[in-house]
């Protein structure tokens, strides 16, 4: 599996992006969907993930409603709506895929994704 992040850019505080995170190879409706990401000098961070059907969604204590997390599974691909963005919010921004099917124990866990694309970059000036 293969996954591509887009979506990144510069946006002021308060203001709205859309992550996408375009996946190549098969049976991509098997795999649990989880967006980190990585601020400048910290570790990777859990910001959301979403079920192999999109019935279930977990979110970073940080979010508190402002993002939603989402996926087309006919198209493969899985989006993060981000609202409300902070400066705190500027990282670098990561897909991830697992198989594990015990994701609503794990979702957070960095180790539970087995694939994971480039990264975007996301910046928030204030």
């Amino acid at each position: 599996v293969q996954l591509q992040a887009s979506g990144g850019g510069l946006v002021q505080a308060g203001g709205s992006l859309r992550l996408s995170c375009a996946t190549s190879g098969h049976a991509f409706s098997r795999y649990g969907m989880g967006w980190f990401r990585q601020g400048p000098g910290k570790q990777r961070d859990f910001v959301a993930a979403i079920n192999w059907s999109g019935s279930s969604e977990y979110y970073g204590d940080f979010v508190l409603g402002r993002f939603i997390i989402s996926r087309d599974n006919a198209k493969k691909s899985v989006s993060l709506q981000m609202n409300s963005l902070k400066p705190e919010d500027t990282a670098v921004y990561y897909c991830a895929a697992g198989t594990r099917s015990d994701l609503q124990n794990y979702y957070s866990d960095y180790d539970t994704y087995d694939y994971w694309g480039q990264g975007t970059l996301v910046t928030v000036s204030s």
